[in-house]
């Protein structure tokens, strides 16, 4: 069976198969913040599509990382650091990309056992 989130125009937000959950690339919702408030508020989006679903990010298996400048990838660590939990890492690949929109400077996709 699959379970599809918050279903929008060109995708869902998350689809859940067979206990493991996957976002969609999520991107900040203020385009004006600098790279610090956008991971902020990316990795807010994740904790409640987690919470959503029983999960948390201590059930994260992998996440993709996209930056603007990968000059910023020292702020979006820093918050990504304080963020995860050290006893449960990922996988993760971080790589510089152009995005949908000169204004977003992140953007983070995830896929986690479900709750």
């Amino acid at each position: 069976m699959i379970k599809r989130l918050h279903p929008g125009k060109r995708f869902c937000e998350a689809v859940i198969v067979n206990g493991i959950i996957t976002t969609a690339g999520i991107t900040g919702r203020d385009e004006s913040a600098d790279t610090t408030a956008q991971t902020k508020d990316i990795l807010a989006q994740i904790d409640a599509l987690l919470a959503e679903t029983g999960s948390s990010k201590a059930r994260l298996i992998s996440a993709n990382i996209w930056l603007r400048d990968i000059a910023h990838f020292d702020q979006m660590n820093a918050v990504w650091d304080s963020w995860i939990d050290p006893a449960n890492l990922p996988v993760r690949a971080t790589v510089e990309a152009r995005l949908a929109a000169p204004e977003l400077l992140v953007e983070i996709q995830v896929t986690a056992l479900a709750g």
